[in-house]
């Protein structure tokens, strides 16, 4: 198993390195229109749960404006939204800047997308299970609906991704992530911007209730 983790960190360098390298004057014009459609701060950076559960900062192109209500609140995602947003995500080019979150080790390129970190604790213990490989720039559930399925059966297919993980797979899914960003399909749950809070498990929801 040591053996496996060793080539998948390495493959994960490589992919990476190649990524950054032929993507860079991509991700350079991009930064640059943000900068000019958005105003300052190109990246969004927040805190993300990685391996077992350790805090990272996961780093991605931002999409949305700095919009808010009249007492000073920030809008709703879907409200700030802009339309470089929806584009850069239609076509996951906002995902690009999380390759260096690879070359970091803080991710894999593939394994169960990090999520909040508050969702720590309203996972039940199975759930919770997706935190024993690095999380990915995309996974088994991405390519199975991404933000189209619900939050159970987003993490049922993180686990059976963590069950079930080897080259071949990751291969595999990889390949299928392409046509997937080529369709742009799945983007966003319906009424969000991409998924709707996850509040808990219905099945920890019902185990609390008869403690």
């Amino acid at each position: 198993m040591r053996n496996d983790n060793i080539f998948k960190r390495l493959f994960d360098i490589g992919f990476s390195l190649m990524v950054v390298v032929f993507l860079s004057p991509v991700m350079v014009c991009i930064a640059i229109w943000i900068r000019f459609s958005m105003g300052q701060g190109v990246f969004f950076r927040q805190q993300r749960p990685g391996m077992n559960g350790k805090p990272f900062i996961m780093v991605k192109f931002r999409t949305m404006g700095h919009a808010t209500d009249s007492s000073g609140k920030l809008l709703p995602d879907k409200d700030r939204l802009t339309s470089l947003g929806k584009l850069l995500r239609q076509t996951s080019l906002d995902e690009l800047p999380e390759f260096f979150n690879v070359l970091k080790g803080h991710m894999s390129v593939v394994g169960p997308r990090p999520l909040l970190m508050c969702y720590l604790e309203r996972y039940t213990p199975e759930q919770m299970r997706r935190h024993t490989v690095k999380p990915g720039v995309t996974g088994w559930a991405q390519i199975h609906g991404r933000n189209a399925i619900s939050w159970e059966k987003k993490f049922d297919l993180d686990l059976w991704y963590v069950d079930h993980q080897s080259f071949v797979l990751d291969m595999h899914i990889i390949l299928l992530t392409i046509r997937k960003i080529l369709s742009r399909s799945d983007i966003h749950h319906e009424g969000c911007a991409t998924m709707e809070e996850f509040q808990g498990s219905e099945k920890k929801s019902k185990n609390i209730l008869h403690e």
